[in-house]
This record gives C-alpha cells, sequence and structure tokens, in this order.
C-alpha cells in the first residue's frame, strides 16, 4: 500500500471544501476516493423528506468479519458568518502559528481525518480479523433528518451489523483525551401561549392581563426541580429562552404573552413522560385554563453508553499517547450519537471544541496528530490486543 496520508493533509483537503450544510461541496467524493484507495467498499447516498433538503452521505467499509468497528462523523458545517472578521479565508485550510485554521477544523472535518488517517495507516500494518466502518454525514449541523440517522437503518436494511462505534466529535476540554462522552441528554423544546384581553392600562377592570398568570406559570416550570440527575447525569435543565408580550405601548395591556423554553433531560425520562409531566405542571398552575401548551418535534433522545470494556478500551488508548487518563461524561449538547446508540455501543472522542462553531476555528496540529494516534491505538487495542 502506498504511503497514507497524514491527518493534517486530509483535513486542509477537506476544509478548502466549503460544505456548508446541506451543500456537500466534494467533501463526501473526496473521502470516497481516498478510501476505495486503501480498500474499501464505498458507496454514496442520498437521503431526502418532505420540507428538507437532500443530503449526501458515504458509507465504507474494510473486510466482511465481525467485529465490525465504525467510525461516525459529518462533513458539513456551520455557515461561517462575516468573512471579514476571519484572519485567514475559512475555507483555505491554512497553517499558522502551529494551528490549523478554517471553518470545520475542530467540529468536525479534523476529528474525520483523523479517524480516516489512522484507519489506513492500521490497515496498512497487515491483516487482521474484522471489519472497520465509515458512516460519514453531511447532514449534522442541520435538520438531522437526512443524515446519520438514515444512514444508519439503510446500512441495517443491506444486512451491515456494528459492534462498536467512535463518533469524533469534539468532545475535549483543554486538552486531546481528556474527555469521553458515553452519553448525551437529550433535548425538548416547548412554547407556551397565555391569552388574556387586551385593553387600556388606564382601565384595567375591561382588560385582562396574562402577564399576571405568567408568575405562577414559571414557578411551575422551575419547582420543584425536575430531578437530581443520577450517577451518570447532570440534573434535568429547563431554560426559558424568550418571554414576549410584542406590545411596544405604555398604554396597552397586552392580550397575550408568549414564552419559548429548552429542556436538556437525562436518561430519568422519555421525550414521552417529560412532556406529560411539563403539561401537568403547567395545567396546576393554570387552573383558568388561559395557557396552551405545544412542543416542536424532537429526535433528540437521552441514551447512555454503560462504562465497561468498550469505554475501558478507548479510555487506554488515550492514556497509552497522552499519559492521561480520560474524564467520561455526559454533557453538552446533542450529536448523532443518539441515533447510532440504537445500532451498536457508542462513544464519542474528538478535538478540542474551545473554537467550534466560532470565527477563527482552528487546531493546533498537535492535537491533530494526537487524535489521530489515539484513533490507531484504539485500533490497535481492538483488533491486536496483544501489540
Amino acid at each position: 500500500m502506498a504511503l497514507s496520508p497524514a491527518a493534517l493533509d486530509i483535513a486542509r483537503a477537506l476544509i478548502r471544501f466549503p460544505s456548508v450544510t446541506p451543500v456537500d461541496a466534494g467533501a463526501l467524493p473526496y473521502l470516497r476516493d481516498l478510501l476505495a484507495s486503501g480498500g474499501f467498499a464505498t458507496e454514496l447516498v442520498i437521503f431526502e423528506a418532505p420540507g428538507t433538503p437532500p443530503v449526501l452521505n458515504l458509507y465504507a467499509r474494510f473486510g466482511a468479519a465481525k467485529p465490525n468497528l465504525a467510525f461516525a462523523g459529518h462533513t458539513d458545517v456551520v455557515p461561517p458568518g462575516d468573512k471579514a472578521r476571519w484572519r485567514f479565508d475559512p475555507f483555505s485550510g491554512e497553517i499558522a502559528d502551529g494551528e490549523l485554521w478554517g471553518r470545520g477544523a475542530c467540529d468536525m472535518k479534523g476529528g474525520v481525518a483523523a479517524a480516516v488517517a489512522a484507519t489506513l495507516r492500521f490497515i496498512g500494518k497487515g491483516a487482521f480479523t474484522g471489519s472497520i466502518s465509515f458512516l460519514l454525514t453531511g447532514d449534522e449541523e442541520g435538520p438531522a433528518v437526512n443524515g446519520t440517522v438514515k444512514l444508519i437503518d439503510w446500512a441495517l436494511a443491506k444486512g451491515e451489523a456494528f459492534d462498536h462505534c467512535i463518533l469524533g466529535e469534539s468532545t475535549s476540554v483543554e486538552t486531546v483525551g481528556d474527555t469521553i462522552k458515553h452519553g448525551r441528554r437529550g433535548s425538548l423544546n416547548g412554547r407556551i401561549t397565555i391569552r388574556g384581553r387586551q385593553g387600556h392600562a388606564a382601565y384595567p377592570q375591561i382588560a385582562d392581563n396574562p402577564v399576571r398568570a405568567l408568575a405562577p406559570v414559571l414557578t411551575a416550570l422551575f419547582s420543584p426541580p425536575l430531578d437530581k440527575g443520577n450517577a451518570d447525569f447532570e440534573p434535568t435543565n429547563l431554560e426559558v429562552v424568550s418571554v414576549d408580550v410584542g406590545n411596544p405601548a405604555f398604554n396597552v395591556i397586552p392580550g397575550e404573552v408568549r414564552l419559548t423554553f429548552n429542556v436538556r433531560f437525562n436518561d430519568l425520562w422519555t421525550l414521552d413522560t417529560l412532556s406529560a409531566e411539563i403539561r401537568r405542571r403547567v395545567a396546576a398552575a393554570d387552573p383558568a385554563g388561559r395557557a396552551t401548551l405545544s412542543f416542536e418535534p424532537s429526535n433528540a433522545v437521552a441514551f447512555l453508553t454503560k462504562p465497561g470494556p468498550f469505554t475501558d478500551l478507548v479510555a487506554a488508548a488515550v492514556e497509552d499517547v497522552t499519559g492521561r487518563k480520560p474524564t467520561l461524561s455526559t454533557g453538552g449538547g446533542t450529536s448523532d450519537a443518539r441515533f447510532i446508540k440504537n445500532a451498536c455501543p457508542v462513544v464519542e472522542l474528538g478535538l478540542v471544541n474551545a473554537t467550534i462553531h466560532a470565527v477563527n476555528e482552528r487546531v493546533a496540529l498537535e492535537d491533530l496528530e494526537a487524535l489521530s494516534l489515539i484513533y490507531e491505538r484504539a485500533l490497535d487495542r481492538y483488533f491486536r490486543p496483544s501489540a
């Protein structure tokens, strides 16, 4: 096999594709060709749904035997914003001050590049028993309906089976490998509208100010706490993110007040049980029935990969390369791991997340190389434990 490309070379190439969701711009075909040259069977698949844009996805597999260890990730990125605020063009992949600059450097073209480079090096060391797969999407930063969730179902329907998965999201906080995500909280968005009767502020007797009913509803949302958390998860947290009456005038009593909220919930709840509890609280705080409550559709459920041999293996690979033992965490936002967990145990391990989604997103070159070495060491421990 020819000399495998370095993670840095792959990451720079990926950053130069302006793959802002849902546009691929050539990123996944590039990876298809790279993996195919390393002996992978590859397939590009487009998924679409009403009201959402079609999205390109990539599945690749080396080998046919069990066990099958998958790497997962995404090549789509968020918009760069005002390019004038960037030190370099966000899609140029410039190197300066020992760092690689560009949109996606951390989230998560760098992680994908590290996994591909590590895998090609590992394969180049000789035969092993088992398979390595890649599940790569262009829909993680978007609606997340035509990406990993459908790619998993498509692969399973074809007879593919996965034993474990490493998702390369940017989980590290201060140093590469300091944090492994072995679960994620769910996310639920809701809206409450409290209706009254609009009128003149000087004649409150002929109006009905809905703001007066807001306080007990807010109290009910926050108190008592939804739970106290458990050994693996922080307590569930509800945040009201907007309150609005749409009234610019001082002498008008508003006709309604609207609030929106987000709940990040642990595995003590499902979407159904959590929404039922919130409905119960709002109803109890609003005996007059002035409030209406609705929830946005959600596919973000809480899940946990129980600590055990697989999490120990990945943690050991980190320690082999860095000398540091990582912390297991379920904090932060959601990720595509919530879909992968339906197919196999999954953990997330990636670059430092300090600049993700920010102007001047960048990754230290030594961090990119370290992550690639960690992935390679995980492959060694998984398929060649005596190595």
